[in-house]
């Protein structure tokens, strides 16, 4: 938030319920040229991947990552296909970099202290940064779906598709299921948002914020690799982040979608309340 909206809003009586302050978060996340650049680069995954799969024809069976082999028979695959890409490194990389920045950048800009002189409570300026950022993972997630489709159907046949159970079903109800997967890795982004919120209290240089939060997006994922630990990967937040690939069933197989699902509650939980109380104590005066 610019001296210009702290200012604005200073002179304004509170108003316990208005939108204004999370509206002008929204404004400041998707305004920020960095943020932009990160969406038009996820934008621009699918359309590669469509291109490379159009000029390289693969067949059924070919390896190469999960729904890339179904893409030529159905084009809404490209946005699946996408998915699976960006899910270890460049939708939790962009999601770093807004979480990271979220209270960090406030407080390396000196904005901060101003933010919290004015009738906003810690307790909302901290829900207003975390919903923020989770509007933003969930709207990347969308844009990387939507043009998965629209390049996919462009390039593509559309129509029934065959899922990985080997049932045929039709565009309507591939549709949902990609609406499904999308909500389903949003919440798996939002968990890893709370973790990004809770270092950004940490420290005031949003830089060392933006890289711990990705580097420890990172060292999870090589942790989840290794088979030696497998004792303590299902509680790892990024085990079931490709889960989604469940929901292309049927019937849809939905047991590791919920365990997912209840490991991204458990870190909002856990790491929410950790910046709450880190943030909440904070002197932040100087």
């Amino acid at each position: 938030m610019s001296a210009v909206d702290v200012t604005s809003v200073a002179l304004r009586p509170a108003r316990p319920f208005s939108s204004r302050f999370f509206r002008s978060e929204l404004g400041m996340i998707f305004g920020r040229r960095r943020n932009q650049v990160a969406l038009v680069v996820l934008a621009a995954v699918p359309i590669l991947i469509a291109v490379a799969v159009k000029l390289s024809t693969p067949r059924p069976g070919d390896g190469g990552p999960q729904f890339i082999s179904q893409i030529t028979q159905n084009g809404v695959f490209v946005a699946f296909s996408t998915l699976t890409i960006v899910i270890p490194i460049f939708l939790p990389l962009a999601v770093a970099v807004v979480s990271g920045d979220s209270l960090a950048g406030e407080a390396g800009s000196g904005t901060l202290r101003y933010l919290l002189v004015v009738p906003v409570s810690r307790a909302r300026l901290l829900a207003v940064k975390y919903a923020s950022t989770v509007v933003f993972a969930t709207a990347a997630t969308m844009l990387i779906s939507l043009v998965g489709v629209v390049i996919g159907l462009i390039m593509f046949p559309g129509g029934s598709a065959t899922l990985l159970s080997g049932a045929t079903v039709g565009m309507g109800e591939v549709l949902w299921r990609l609406f499904l997967s999308s909500l389903y890795i949003a919440a798996g982004m939002a968990a890893l948002a709370a973790i990004g919120l809770f270092i950004s209290t940490l420290v005031e240089a949003s830089v060392a914020a933006m890289a711990t939060t990705a580097g420890l997006a990172i060292v999870i994922q090589v942790l989840d690799s290794v088979p030696q630990l497998h004792v303590i990967q299902p509680y790892l937040v990024s085990h079931y982040w490709l889960s989604f690939g469940d929901l292309l069933r049927t019937p849809m197989v939905t047991d590791d979608v919920v365990k997912g699902l209840f490991v991204a509650l458990a870190y909002i939980g856990i790491f929410g309340s950790l910046a709450w109380a880190r943030f909440g104590g904070k002197d932040v005066s100087s």
